[in-house]
């Protein structure tokens, strides 16, 4: 029970990784501040699961692209329980387009809610833990899109590589607060956002040519996450955890078309 009393917002948590951390914690002890945008049924079954597991969340249904919206979201969690934590910033957006090709709007959305969308959570979540002058945890779940530019998703990979400085940039600013800042790279994880750019086929046959042979869990990240998050890594800051099954080895300049 690492987080047994303390608060912990998830973003983009009502499926996907965001989902698994979620759980993960509440089985810990956590409070958990469970943001989404759009997917309000599963929304409500991760807060059921939660709280069959005795635990307590509290939905926060907003775009992280609006920053009015993230840090009424923060304080809303406050209200509710008190006190913040932690905060995992999770939620992304994505389209896949050759950059030549790439409709704007699309383009922009991502780096509005992948690139602003952390930025807006980590700075709003930070200056309730500086407020309140209490230790914090922040986690920002970026990708190795950061440093390799994948193609199709130029998008993307700018917002991956931004949010990274962003966040190793708040981990020395902060380090006088005590509030840890890290960063998880997850790889090619199983998740329900996957399919808007594979069908089951493609990604069955890229799964097995991935260097583990197999795609990640959200539970694998989930654990790695709830790591970062507790006192086991209290000397750790500015860090990046990659649990990508070897994806980012140099095998992955001679992968074969579309085993992205």
């Amino acid at each position: 029970m690492r987080f047994e009393g303390r608060t912990i917002i998830v973003t983009g948590a009502s499926r996907g990784i965001g989902k698994g951390v979620a759980l993960q914690l509440a089985s810990e002890g956590a409070n958990i501040g469970l943001n989404y945008r759009s997917h309000t049924e599963e929304a409500e079954a991760v807060k059921a699961e939660i709280e069959s597991l005795g635990g307590r969340c509290l939905l926060l249904q907003a775009d992280v692209a609006d920053q009015t919206a993230v840090e009424e979201m923060v304080a809303k969690t406050v209200s509710e329980f008190g006190e913040l934590y932690g905060y995992v910033s999770n939620a992304a957006y994505s389209d896949r387009e050759l950059m030549i090709d790439a409709e704007m709007e699309g383009f922009r959305r991502t780096i509005d809610v992948s690139m602003w969308g952390a930025f807006y959570g980590v700075r709003a979540a930070a200056q309730q833990m500086v407020k309140d002058k209490t230790k914090g945890s922040i986690v920002v779940v970026s990708s190795p899109h950061a440093v390799i530019p994948i193609p199709t998703a130029m998008a993307y990979n700018m917002a991956k590589a931004a949010i990274d400085h962003m966040a190793r940039t708040a981990a020395i600013e902060l380090a006088k607060y005590r509030i840890n800042v890290n960063l998880m790279h997850p790889g090619w994880i199983d998740t329900p956002g996957e399919r808007k750019f594979f069908t089951e086929e493609q990604i069955e046959e890229g799964a097995a040519n991935l260097p583990w042979s197999r795609m990640g869990t959200p539970e694998e990240m989930a654990k790695g996450i709830a790591f970062m998050l507790s006192d086991d890594a209290d000397y750790m800051t500015g860090s990046t955890v990659t649990m990508d099954g070897g994806v980012s080895l140099p095998w992955w300049s001679n992968r074969a078309e579309g085993q992205q």
